[in-house]
């Protein structure tokens, strides 16, 4: 029962920080699109933004993990699966309604999944 608690907290403090980083990411994305920057540039900018964030929350208070050369490239691996899925679902959601940000939001939950299961069972067994 205890090792049940134990992983809710830690999915609730992933989902947190996911958050928080999610935040970030969102409104500098959102901010850099009302200054003129193209889509494509600014979703990748509060991408990489909220990454570098969210490893260091990540390491340190959820899966509390010390930070690694091997573990860091993990987490790049996944960075990189997490931004394909969000520039596709981005992109397609300026295709079908001209709105990045429904197509970023429609992302989230996707790569907040596959980086909650990847991050728990391989980069910071």
């Amino acid at each position: 029962m205890r090792k049940f608690f134990i992983r809710q907290r830690q999915f609730f403090v992933f989902i947190v920080g996911g958050g928080v980083c999610a935040l970030i990411d969102i409104g500098l994305m959102q901010l850099l699109i009302a200054f003129g920057i193209n889509y494509v540039g600014a979703t990748s900018t509060g991408f990489l933004a909220g990454l570098l964030i969210n490893y260091a929350f990540h390491a340190n208070l959820t899966f509390r993990a010390n930070t690694t050369s091997r573990r860091f490239v993990r987490y790049l691996c996944v960075v990189v699966i997490n931004y394909l899925i969000t520039i596709a679902s981005v992109s397609l959601s300026m295709s079908l309604t001209e709105t990045p940000l429904i197509g970023k939001l429609v992302s989230l939950p996707i790569i907040a999944i596959n980086g909650y299961m990847l991050s728990k069972y391989w980069i910071f067994k």
